[in-house]
């Protein structure tokens, strides 16, 4: 039997106009972990929807390797026969139904034609503590965050036998402590023989974990890497991924002095109450920023820091909020984002797939929806401005698109949110809160975000950039404010601050 569990041949993917795989191949050793990483737009998710019959064969150029035969699946379900299973960044469970239902729906345990709900719960209760994962088997999956749901998606693929196990941004959306949990539960399984390939941006993660890395750039491989032949370091993936050297990722500003700038934006003993979990989420939240300046914001998952900027924006959530707060010197209080856009505030949220676009529609309908008045005389839209603006802000931001008409669903992560953010600097903010502004997409991508932060705020915009990347808020921050259980639990200047140093006040409450 072949060392490989899988080998991809010179495989091959076009799309209308687009060429998105040339001839990339790759191996997987049994038991290892293989990581596939490379800048958004590369062709890693396309490679694998083709390895687990998304894309069936026939649809692409080249061979699928597996276990010795070439294959030729016409469907998940085919590549899940033979043991191949995928976790997607976007989880696939029904929220409504229980974590034993989620884990073998569509292929239950049947006794004759009626399912077999006792061996269902029972074979997932087995499941739940191989994933190390202490819940009940009846519990709805909407209960639990996405560290949780995440294993339980992992639970489900261990249901069908799973040889080989692939992974698209296990961790993107997960804290340090579920992230870390993840990492060592694949370690395990790769101790019980079960392969793995792992996409991820995340590069000390990648070194942490790989056995073997494969890098793809514009739809190619451009090499593959053992981890136990040689040291192998972060620059030189990086390297790899774009195809130049990329030395500081946070691109330095000059140092300025905010004492004489004007407050822009004020918080002062802000609360909230937030009636569907019954229980307050903000506590005497005060904080500033001046104009000019980015402020980073820090704190571990559920600290407060996305509730705090939707409490601001337009209230969507309903909370009960008490508290002041001031935009441009005035007090204000929006009932609604559109009221908060046109006094100056805009706010990038952190779901772009779910809230921040239109995946069905095209580019230029993303970019302008949000200040359509702009276009509209005696309502009627000028379209060809429509066109001016969309191209300027493809242009701007490098967005990577054959044209605006390119459906935004079909566009990379990084250049979604490039749309994403295209939008609202349309809307001319002065005020741009940022919320996990670069999670899920490369460093290539990060660094143009990066760069165009630093142009926006030496045109005179105010950033609030909230992440969970410590290293983020440093690198890109003047002042930073560390939240913990919905509470300011400190401020700290960036250049005075260290990662142990935020971690220490974000568990301080």
């Amino acid at each position: 039997m072949s060392d490989y569990i899988l080998s991809m041949k010179n495989i091959t993917k076009t799309f209308p106009g687009v060429k998105a795989l040339d001839g990339v191949s790759f191996n997987v050793k049994r038991g290892e972990v293989h990581c596939l990483v490379g800048e958004n737009g590369a062709g890693k998710s396309t490679l694998m929807k083709i390895l687990s019959g998304v894309y069936p064969y026939g649809t692409y150029g080249g061979d699928i390797v597996y276990n010795g035969e070439v294959q030729k699946y016409q469907s998940i379900a085919d590549s899940e026969k033979v043991g191949v299973a995928i976790i997607y960044q976007e989880l696939a469970l029904i929220p409504e139904l229980s974590v034993y239902e989620n884990i073998f729906f569509g292929h239950e345990i049947k006794k004759g034609i009626q399912i077999n709900w006792n061996e269902t719960i029972a074979k997932s209760s087995e499941l739940l503590k191989k994933v190390r994962l202490d819940v009940s088997p009846d519990a709805q999956v909407k209960d639990f965050g996405v560290g949780v749901q995440q294993l339980i998606e992992i639970a489900k693929a261990l249901s069908k036998d799973v040889k080989l196990l692939i992974l698209d941004e296990p961790t993107a959306a997960l804290s340090e402590t579920d992230s870390e949990n993840l990492l060592d539960l694949i370690r395990e399984l790769k101790e019980q023989g079960v392969s793995c390939i792992m996409i991820s941006h995340k590069l000390k993660e990648v070194l942490s974990i790989a056995d073997s890395i494969t890098v793809i750039r514009d739809g190619k491989t451009i090499t593959s890497m053992d981890m136990h032949e040689r040291k192998i370091d972060e620059s030189e993936i990086i390297s790899n991924m774009v195809g130049r050297e990329i030395g500081d990722i946070y691109p330095k500003r000059e140092p300025k002095d905010f004492e004489n700038e004007d407050v822009v934006f004020k918080l002062f003993d802000w609360n909230a109450f937030d009636p569907s979990k019954g229980r307050k989420i903000l506590f005497d939240v005060n904080l500033e920023v001046k104009r000019g300046e980015i402020v980073g914001i820090a704190g571990m998952m559920g600290a407060g820091r996305t509730e705090l900027s939707m409490s601001v924006f337009g209230n969507v959530k309903k909370y009960q909020i008490r508290g002041g707060f001031e935009l441009n010197g005035k007090v204000e209080r929006f009932k609604t984002p559109r009221a908060a856009i046109q006094k100056g505030l805009a706010y990038v949220t952190e779901d772009r797939k779910g809230n921040g676009l239109n995946l069905m529609s095209d580019i230029k309908t993303n970019i302008t929806a949000v200040n359509l008045r702009a276009l509209a005389n005696k309502g009627v839209i000028n379209q060809n401005e429509e066109v001016n603006v969309a191209n300027y802000y493809l242009k701007e931001t490098n967005i990577k698109a054959p044209s605006i008409e390119q459906v935004v669903g079909n566009l990379s992560g990084g250049n979604q949110q490039k749309v994403s953010l295209s939008k609202w600097l349309y809307a001319a903010p002065n005020v741009l809160i940022l919320d996990e502004p670069t999670r899920g997409i490369d460093v290539g991508a990060k660094l143009e975000i990066y760069t165009l932060m630093n142009k926006l705020v030496e045109q005179g915009m105010s950033i609030i950039i909230i992440s969970s990347e410590l290293l983020e808020v440093i690198g890109m921050s003047d002042r930073i404010y560390v939240f913990a259980e919905g509470k300011v639990a400190g401020q700290i200047k960036a250049s005075e601050a260290t990662e142990q140093k935020l971690i220490a006040m974000a568990t301080s409450a």
